[in-house]
């Protein structure tokens, strides 16, 4: 597994953000310039944040094989 910094974000990534202080998963349902749909896969809704917001994230994505 790889471990980027604020690199481009893809449907279908799995990201780590910063929300409110506390460090959650997600993964990247839809993800365009202007906004980016984030399933946290803890039976809530998901959310939408605008790229520019994300501050603090990790981007993890399997290693080519």
């Amino acid at each position: 597994m790889i471990t980027l910094l604020s690199n481009r974000i893809e449907s279908g990534d799995v990201i780590e953000l910063d929300h409110d202080g506390v460090w959650i998963s997600a993964i990247v349902l839809l993800a365009n310039e202007e906004a980016i749909i984030l399933d946290a896969c803890d039976d809530s809704t998901p959310f939408l944040i605008r790229p520019i917001d994300l501050v603090r994230y990790r981007l993890f994505r399997p290693e080519a094989a």
